[in-house]
């Protein structure tokens, strides 16, 4: 390493080993032998001079040595004292790096020394603030992170003034966020971050904690809850806020939160830890409502996602064990009665547990990927069900299957179609597709482009619960679908609620509108039934005309209703 030119002498002396470690010992070195050179000079000149008489030698070189050694003594003292600012600057370094202990240095001297010691305080405390900063805070939003928050909320339980105080923690997560940053640029997903924090900023108060956790989860803790009142008005308030726009260079973005709670009670005091991990589980209930919720954490939530990951586990194998089943459940033409179609619905025969509601592992497979090789299997299956109907002389019908998220996302899924088609021998006319709005949107210029493959290919398309999505008219006229199916909770309430009865109009218009054949799902009444007749749906399912059934049990149905075509026929 190229040394400094005015290195030379302390590099040189730090070559020997009794001097390298210690400062002071060179500068003593040097001083030692500074102010011996004179003397060293003088017993010199006495030694090989005859001018003086041997008393008169040994008398000066006695008050010359003994005046050499004082001076010495005073200088390597004052030397000592001198070179403690450059020891304690060291030592104050060097102990800043071992315990992180900032040091007292004295800052008011104006010299080399003093400034320094000034500048190595200044500079060890800027440093403390800024790892101090890098350790506990979020770069992105500069809100406290997850172990600053833990710190925080620890000594707020610890405190003894807060054994009689509830406290609640509320975990907020950004519903669809992977959805919503993969719609934005990078740049301008940090800047929605950072404006949900600055609005969550506004609705805190000043004894509470406020923490991002992750990309996308916050995380708030409010000190002495006065009532429970009081923890669902603030949970209405953190969802009003954040579902007002943002706008963002220019761009008004819309988002919804889920919001997970739980309360510390007087009797139940909980670890940080704890708080955090029920308010995720109140989290994961909250989104499993829907967007736009919260919800409390209990015990049974916990129940709820040890079954959920018991399933999880069993559910792996279960196609190769055949223990997936199809059940069938009839479309009905709402002018002739007639059977049209059949929408095929899987279900999961357990060995032990019996037959599992899809409502419960449905979701896992979509979370896990399970979901794709079922899929593949129901629409094979249900394929090769329409086709033997047709080959037993039944009046032929289409089949409805339902494509998930995952399944529509999969590049080869055209092909996949027209293998299984090919395969089993239906013809494309009869079979229907269900898709839904909210995975379409994802990438519209895919997403219309697969629709229309599908289409050339002569596949039914249906937009599947239609009306509790998007519902954009600009969009609907790009997708190219058939059909339109009006999702069952309009249908439940259509007898009672304007609101329901209004968009339910709505829909059956815009599809004829549209030329679109509309189908109403959920149809259980006979006044359900009549309504829509009188609006003029095309078709009908739902418990009024059956449930989900197994396909032996379909196959009278289809027997009814090919001998009564052969009534109207003659």
């Amino acid at each position: 390493m190229k040394l400094n030119h005015n290195l030379y002498l302390y590099s040189f002396l730090a070559n020997f080993g009794w001097l390298k470690k210690s400062y002071t010992a060179k500068i003593m070195l040097v001083a030692f032998l500074g102010t011996h050179v004179p003397l060293l000079t003088l017993l010199l000149s006495f030694v090989i001079s005859n001018s003086y008489s041997l008393e008169m030698t040994i008398r000066v070189m006695s008050i010359a040595l003994l005046a050499t050694l004082a001076g010495t003594a005073a200088t390597l003292y004052a030397l000592n004292h001198l070179l403690k600012p450059v020891i304690l600057t060291s030592a104050a370094l060097q102990n800043y790096l071992n315990t992180k202990i900032l040091p007292e240095l004295p800052t008011e001297f104006a010299d080399e020394a003093g400034t320094l010691m000034a500048d190595t305080s200044q500079t060890l405390h800027k440093l403390d603030q800024l790892i101090h900063y890098i350790t506990n805070y979020d770069d992105l939003t500069g809100l406290p992170n997850r172990d600053l928050f833990r710190d925080r909320l620890h000594e707020t339980l610890s405190q003894p003034e807060n054994n009689q105080r509830l406290v609640a923690v509320f975990l907020l997560a950004i519903d669809d966020f992977t959805a919503i940053s993969h719609g934005l640029e990078h740049q301008t997903t940090d800047l929605l971050l950072r404006a949900v924090a600055q609005r969550l900023s506004t609705c805190i108060a000043q004894t509470d904690i406020l923490a991002h956790l992750s990309k996308d989860e916050f995380v708030l803790a409010r000190i002495d809850i006065v009532s429970f009142e009081s923890v669902i008005q603030l949970s209405q308030l953190l969802l009003s806020k954040l579902r007002k726009p943002f706008s963002l260079e220019g761009n008004s973005i819309h988002i919804t939160v889920s919001i997970g709670i739980t309360i510390n009670g007087l009797d139940d005091r909980n670890s940080v830890a704890q708080l955090l991990q029920q308010a995720h589980m109140a989290l994961h209930q909250a989104k499993q409502q829907g967007r736009n919720q919260y919800q409390y954490y209990l015990p049974e939530i916990n129940a709820q996602l040890q079954e959920r990951l018991s399933l999880e586990n069993q559910l792996h194998g279960a196609l190769e064990r055949n223990e997936m089943l199809i059940y069938y459940q009839p479309l009905i033409d709402l002018h002739s009665g007639q059977l049209t179609a059949m929408e095929a619905l899987v279900r999961w025969q357990h060995p032990t547990l019996g037959l599992i509601s899809p409502a419960k592992f449905i979701p896992i497979a979509e979370a896990n990927g399970l979901i794709v090789p079922i899929d593949q299997w129901v629409l094979r299956t249900a394929c090769a069900q329409n086709r033997a109907w047709q080959l037993a002389g039944f009046t032929p019908i289409r089949i409805s299957v339902n494509l998930s998220a995952r399944q529509f996302e999969q590049p080869n899924l055209v092909e996949i179609v027209s293998q299984i088609l090919e395969e089993t021998g239906l013809k494309a006319s009869y079979l229907e597709l269900e898709v839904t709005e909210s995975f379409l949107m994802g990438d519209i210029e895919r997403s219309v482009k697969t629709l229309k493959q599908l289409r050339e290919l002569g596949i039914w398309l249906a937009l599947d619960d239609f009306g509790t999505g998007y519902s954009s008219l600009n969009y609907l006229k790009r997708f190219p679908v058939n059909m339109l199916k009006i999702d069952r909770s309009f249908i439940q309430d259509v007898m009672s609620n304007p609101d329901s009865a209004a968009i339910t109009d709505a829909i059956i218009a815009l599809a004829k509108s549209l030329r679109l054949k509309i189908t109403a799902e959920g149809v259980e009444t006979q006044e359900q039934l009549e309504y829509l007749q009188m609006r003029g749906c095309d078709e009908g399912q739902g418990f009024y005309f059956s449930r989900p059934v197994p396909a032996d049990i379909i196959a009278p149905m289809l027997e009814k209703s090919f001998q009564h075509l052969e009534i109207i026929a003659a």
